[in-house]
């Protein structure tokens, strides 16, 4: 209630109301010279304790010898207050989930329209339509944004128990392609299963994904029992396992995908905390098995021997490898524009799977492949910030095992293209062609996305974007105040 109704102001003798405050017992009372608002509270205000003495809150002066100075902007200017706003649009809680759905929308968008782009000369070659390729490769795209959407839904614990079918099934699968009249080569690899019709299944690329989940469920419940600090819980039966879809890969004769599943493999035990030298054996033993495997097989030795060539060969062994470097080159800045590829017209084998960065290259130039690579870039993030984030020990192994998975294969893809790696056969996940690799590919993306959203923060942001909850907790509300506050 007021109290203290007379009470001089403080520079005259005109009578200004006071108002006690029952909360803290000081009075509050409005000086005569009201200039605006500094720092919270109104300039000028007296406060006067239940025993009367006043005590004067010192105005905020500019610039004056007696009072604080006002603040002095950065050096710098906007240039830096357009970093800071960067930095702190950077590390908001959404920053991961938006990465990862806009950067994998665009590479599969993207994608698309290469796909188009590059095959209608091979599809003419064939006698088929022009956009027989990206038709089926749409149709894959459909499937997988299906399948996307329904790994974001789904539950944790749904993931983990999805590993051990999803693992069971691809060996399976891997073991039917290596019976003969089921299993069907294609390029001098014995990977395929026909599904009757236009449509054939490759069962290694699910076994990527079935290793990630299955590994990372094993991970945890053995991190949960504080198991991993011993070698032979680290390594049991998680080594063995891998070495048994690395046998059924490699009979096959699928250098590229083993490739990608050892470095999948490495991923999921550097994230368990593998010492270094555990890495260093088994680093050795796989080196010593893939040159063994290089040295008895005349296709391996002579992709090896095609590492920055610029001359075709005596036999044109590297015939792939060079002109997929004359696709770029002849691409300059901005390329040659869309449909417009030289090398597609024959010169360049598979221009719209293993090499359809070469052809985007040509096309869009240096800044289309520069784009694709800062899109990669900006996936492989979001996937570190992800499993770097969390407390839960299963979405750190499994968002850990999908970005070493997409990375690593992007990586060996492009690695290729430039010809800094030998030519691998891997397609550059959510681009290339080829439904098989990108069915499990989106679905990883959708396992991404879900652990993006099971983050407390993130969950928080994304509740109060729902309708109805945003504008109530973005606009301020006052509480209505007694009659007595001012």
């Amino acid at each position: 209630m007021p109290a203290d109704d007379t009470a001089p102001a403080p520079g005259g003798s005109v009578p200004t109301p006071s108002v006690l405050d029952h909360r803290t017992g000081w009075i509050f009372q409005p000086g005569r010279l009201r200039r605006g608002i500094r720092g919270g509270a109104p300039v000028g205000i007296a406060l006067r304790n239940r025993a009367g003495d006043a005590v004067r809150r010192p105005p905020a002066a500019r610039g004056t010898a007696g009072g604080p100075s006002a603040p002095r902007r950065p050096r710098g200017g906007g240039v830096r207050r357009m970093y800071e706003q960067a930095r702190r649009a950077w590390d908001r809680p959404l920053t991961a989930y938006y990465l990862i759905l806009g950067s994998s929308l665009l590479i599969t968008v993207l994608g698309l329209v290469m796909v188009y782009s590059a095959s209608m000369i091979k599809a003419l070659e064939l006698s088929l339509p022009a956009s027989y390729f990206f038709r089926k490769q749409f149709l894959a795209a459909a499937i997988g944004t299906g399948l996307l959407l329904l790994a974001s839904r789904m539950p944790g614990k749904l993931h983990r128990a999805l590993s051990y079918p999803l693992l069971v099934g691809a060996v399976f699968l891997m073991t039917l392609v290596q019976i003969p009249g089921i299993g069907h080569e294609v390029n001098g690899n014995q990977n395929w299963i026909y599904l009757g019709g236009p449509f054939q299944l490759q069962p290694s690329e699910f076994g990527k994904l079935a290793l990630i989940l299955w590994g990372a469920d094993l991970l945890a419940r053995k991190q949960d029992r504080r198991l991993l600090t011993q070698w032979k819980h680290m390594l049991v039966p998680l080594v063995p396992v891998a070495f048994l879809l690395l046998g059924l890969i490699m009979l096959g004769g699928d250098m590229g995908t083993a490739i990608i599943l050892t470095a999948i493999l490495f991923g999921l035990l550097w994230l368990a905390g593998a010492p270094t030298r555990l890495f260093a054996g088994v680093l050795a033993v796989a080196g010593l098995v893939g040159f063994v495997l290089i040295k008895t097989n005349e296709n391996r030795m002579s992709r090896l021997s095609c590492i920055g060539a610029i001359d075709l060969g005596p036999q044109g062994e590297c015939w792939q490898a060079v002109h997929g470097i004359y696709a770029l080159a002849s691409g300059g800045w901005f390329g040659s524009g869309l449909g417009a590829s030289v090398e597609k017209w024959g010169q360049l084998p598979e221009p719209h799977t293993d090499f359809i960065f070469a052809i985007a290259g040509e096309e869009l130039g240096l800044a289309g492949t520069l784009s694709v690579l800062a899109l990669f870039a900006a996936l492989g993030y979001a996937g570190i910030r992800v499993a770097g984030r969390t407390e839960d020990p299963f979405v750190r192994y499994a968002a850990g095992g999908v970005t070493t998975w997409i990375t690593a294969q992007a990586v060996v893809n492009i690695g290729a293209v430039l010809g800094l790696l030998p030519i691998a056969g891997v397609p550059l996940p959510l681009f290339s062609y080829g439904g098989s690799a990108l069915l499990p590919t989106m679905f990883a993306i959708g396992l991404l996305i879900a652990f993006a959203r099971e983050d407390p923060a993130a969950r928080a942001a994304l509740a109060m974007r729902r309708p109805g909850v945003r504008w109530k907790t973005m606009r301020r509300r006052v509480k209505k105040r007694p009659s007595g506050e001012r």
